[in-house]
């Protein structure tokens, strides 16, 4: 529906609805933070119908404006993994007797329903972020939020590690020292918030390095979002940091300027080759020593201790009253659920009851989480849940290619900061649940319509713009 067949008295109520909804979702953003990254059940509620009412605003804008033009490829896998989800929680089997009750796969039904519900009003988000990022206008502002969002947990955190006396500090809950950090219970879960905008705000330097005014404004940035890294302590956070400095510096190419031109011989494509390679692993290893240099200067005794008794983590801890509670012997026990299995998992959101069964201990300490998303997804979907994840990745990474080869510099910056977030989230996940907390998993959704959306914006025959002649459907 382009603007001359949509009436030109309905024209301004569109116009107002599609700003209302766009600033809508950047407050959903930014007040998700707020309260422990959103972890309580109200809060969780409140997300969720937050996020509905946006839902509702934006059928009635299309309803008015009659542009009903939505991409649901790219959320055909999240879909998919929602009527997973719904069906784990059904009683579909009988019990064990002429009058047991009916079982379904989820270990805990309640709780994967609500899974189910989260799930969907996260796609919801990325739907109405890829509708309503209608310009570049409106992506850079979408980007400087998850950036500001990052900007601001770091001052929160660093002010309360330097001034809190007593537990509470603006936020009841939070207790001194310990594993909190940030407006964060636990200081993992900070460091996931921080490596995504950490993530965005080196690619958009990187991206757009002729851009020095925007450098300059972003290096100190980056800077504060890596000193506050550090300072909480988080070892999966820093070596996701370091993983994405490494993300950049691979994606880059540094090297392609000694190789652009074509050589003639197969000997000389081969020193090209083997020099720029060599360059390369030259240029990653003082890139690690100066990274390393830099954690233990910043971050002092502490990080580096920490870093020390890493080791503790995957060894077998607490023999005296068997709680077993290391991570070898959870990703043990989860292996042993994944085998039990395989197909559909024993229920998304239900590990903290499925484990109990092949957790060899005591029971004085019940494993929560996996502490290794992977492993956790594989137990609670099994291979249907793991091909619908890898659906989802792989349609991701072929949209954020395009991203990445778009002709305008600063969506390209913004799709590799966005890919960099990504990718330091993806190795986080490896080692703790970061992505369970309702704003970490919000602002990867966001990174992935930053990622995916740019090279949308940079055609304008493709960008949609409610009342304007270009605006079709997709």
């Amino acid at each position: 529906m382009n603007h001359a067949e949509t009436p030109a008295s309905v024209r301004p109520v569109a116009r107002f609805l599609d700003r209302v909804i766009y600033f809508s979702l950047l407050t959903t953003i930014v007040l998700t933070a707020i309260p422990y990254g959103t972890v309580q059940p109200w809060w969780i509620a409140i997300f969720q119908c937050g996020v509905f009412l946006i839902a509702i605003l934006g059928v009635i804008e299309a309803m008015i404006s009659k542009r009903w033009s939505l991409n649901l490829l790219l959320v055909a896998p999240l879909l998919a993994l929602i009527l997973l989800a719904a069906i784990q929680s059904l009683p579909l089997f009988s019990g064990p007797g002429s009058i047991g009750p009916r079982t379904s796969i989820s270990a805990d039904p309640y709780n994967t329903r609500l899974f189910a519900i989260q799930l969907f009003a996260l796609t919801l988000v990325i739907l109405l972020l890829q509708r309503y990022i209608s310009s570049k206008a409106r992506l850079r502002i979408l980007t400087y939020v998850v950036i500001g969002v990052g900007v601001g947990s770091a001052l929160f955190g660093i002010i309360r590690q330097s001034l809190q006396q007593s537990p509470g500090f603006l936020l009841p809950a939070l207790p001194i020292g310990g594993r909190s950090f940030g407006q964060f219970i636990n200081r993992n879960h900070f460091a996931f918030l921080l490596e995504m905008s950490l993530g965005l705000t080196l690619g958009l330097i990187v991206g757009e390095a002729g851009c020095r005014r925007r450098v300059l404004f972003l290096l100190p940035i980056g800077a504060l979002l890596w000193v506050a890294l550090i300072y909480s302590n988080s070892r999966g956070g820093i070596l996701a940091s370091l993983s994405e400095v490494l993300f950049l510096g691979v994606l880059l190419d540094p090297i392609r300027h000694f190789t652009k031109h074509r050589a003639e011989t197969g000997w000389r494509r081969f020193q090209n080759l083997a020099g720029g390679l060599a360059m390369r692993v030259f240029l990653m290893a003082c890139l690690i020593g100066l990274f390393a240099y830099g954690v233990g200067w910043v971050g002092g005794e502490p990080v580096v201790n920490n870093f020390q008794n890493a080791g503790t983590d995957f060894s077998q801890q607490e023999m005296e009253n068997n709680t077993n509670t290391s991570r070898k012997e959870i990703w043990s026990a989860t292996w042993r659920v994944i085998r039990a299995h395989p197909l559909a998992g024993f229920g998304f959101s239900g590990y903290w009851i499925g484990i109990t069964r092949y957790h060899r201990a005591s029971g004085e300490i019940t494993p929560q989480q996996a502490h290794n998303d992977y492993l956790e997804l594989m137990a609670s979907g099994g291979l249907i849940g793991c091909a619908l994840v890898t659906w989802f990745a792989v349609l991701v990474v072929k949209k954020a290619r395009q991203g990445l080869h778009s002709p305008d510099p600063y969506c390209r910056a913004a799709c590799l900061g966005a890919l960099a977030g990504i990718f330091g989230v993806a190795i986080h996940s490896f080692v703790d649940f970061g992505i369970h907390i309702t704003i970490n998993a919000l602002l990867l959704f966001t990174l992935i319509v930053i990622a995916v959306h740019g090279d949308r914006l940079a055609n304008p025959n493709e960008a949609g713009v409610p009342g304007t002649a270009g605006a079709r459907g997709e």
